[in-house]
């Protein structure tokens, strides 16, 4: 009896639904949160100290750009092979291995900053290292969510992962700021290997018998092309994984149009993109807090009036006359963004069976993450020829006609 209390969590009193942080009141659940977001403050300090790297190496941002696209290059080109590969394997193993892997290249490239030796080939090497981890954990990270907890506490799952993330992007970058300033890139590197032991350690504790794992592809030939069959013949998939790569090429390129905005836009300092990026943070905290406390059924039609909100929030943020208005108006827009984020992850995933779900949330991957290197050049050159507020501008009524899009045909055909 009491191992069937803690696997299903606390309820709250409105119908025995999940409570804002029911899902942290399973046991195996609350160490991989607490283990992720650890390792999360790590990467962001590694991601802020590799962009200034760069520029002290290159004192071009043409390259800066170069360095992260290729860090996203491997999820664009391999995602769906390493959806299927976790469909294949036992997700907590492989995201040990993948997570031992990034901590091997973090040390890497602590030991290449200390001695000194560090040249943009090898920082784009790395990158690329990276990035090739990246196709094997980012669907596993997705896909163990679900089984660490039942299906009723999914939603919440998913959307407290979301909060603790953006809570991470919020210490990350303030943390490495500090780092950096005062002792240089060098210990950003090296704390980011150290948050790994926490996820590493999170993982190995999980309690087998407690997990809910997923039924395991065995090989065998057109898998892959399955795996993308399977979504286009499912509505309830395919209409989210359009919205999600609209809106991952063209509206989440915030790194290319925020400071385009607050720079060229209301003619701004750096510390005004900081600040931007702060406001969006912060929003996406109370998104996430929103979405923890979600109580109605998740669908498509759901999903797109998120899109469409999402998008009138980012136009507005784009016309906004002052400096001061935008950044009130970006702190919705962060909500925003994690509101729609985070239900289209649990859609998908509650709406994929579960021998599927590493393909279908690696194909998710090269959406939302993948777009960046066709989406930020084109982001950026609407920018160049348009003018700062272009940029976003055309990311906000991307989100909103997708959204409007499907919602229309959602009507038509009264899908939820």
């Amino acid at each position: 009896m009491q191992l069937r209390s803690l696997r299903r969590g606390a309820a709250d009193d409105s119908g025995g639904r999940p409570g804002t942080f029911a899902s942290l009141r399973i046991r195996n659940y609350r160490l991989y949160a607490l283990g992720q977001t650890t390792s999360v403050v790590g990467n962001w300090m590694q991601n802020i100290a590799v962009g200034w790297l760069t520029l002290q190496l290159t004192h071009s941002g043409t390259l800066l750009g170069v360095v992260t696209g290729t860090r996203y290059l491997p999820v664009l080109v391999l995602g769906v092979w390493g959806g299927l590969v976790v469909d294949r394997h036992d997700t907590r193993r492989l995201l040990t291995l993948t997570q031992s892997c990034s901590a091997a290249l973090a040390a890497l490239l602590t030991a290449l900053s200390w001695a000194g030796v560090m040249t943009l080939p090898l920082l784009l090497v790395l990158m690329l290292a990276t990035g090739l981890t990246n196709v094997f954990d980012n669907p596993a990270r997705q896909s163990l969510i679900s089984e660490l907890v039942d299906r009723e506490h999914l939603p919440n799952a998913i959307a407290v992962n979301s909060t603790f993330v953006n809570t991470a992007k919020l210490v990350g970058p303030g943390l490495a700021g500090v780092v950096i300033a005062a002792l240089g890139v060098t210990p950003c590197f090296a704390l980011d290997t150290v948050s790994f032991v926490a996820v590493i350690a999170s993982l190995l504790m999980l309690r087998s018998g407690e997990m809910y794992p997923a039924e395991r592809e065995e090989r065998a030939a057109g898998q892959i092309r399955a795996g993308l069959a399977y979504i286009c013949r499912t509505p309830q998939l395919l209409r989210p994984m359009a919205m999600v790569y609209v809106t991952g090429m063209l509206t989440w390129e915030f790194p290319v149009s925020l400071p385009l905005l607050t720079t060229s836009g209301f003619g701004a300092g750096p510390a005004a993109y900081g600040a931007a990026m702060a406001c969006m943070s912060v929003g996406g905290v109370i998104g996430g807090f929103a979405a923890m406390r979600r109580r109605r059924h998740l669908g498509t039609r759901s999903l797109s009036w998120s899109a469409v909100i999402w998008g009138a929030l980012i136009c507005a943020a784009a016309l906004a006359p002052t400096l001061p208005t935008a950044l009130v108006i970006l702190v919705f827009v962060g909500s925003g963004s994690i509101t729609f984020n985070s239900s289209a992850k649990t859609l998908m995933q509650m709406e994929a069976v579960p021998q599927m779900r590493g393909r279908v949330m690696s194909i998710w991957s090269i959406g939302w993450l993948g777009g960046t290197v066709f989406g930020a050049p084109a982001v950026g050159a609407i920018g160049a020829a348009w003018g700062a507020r272009s940029a976003l501008l055309v990311g906000g009524l991307a989100a909103a006609g997708i959204g409007l899009a499907v919602l229309a045909r959602s009507l038509t055909d009264r899908t939820p």
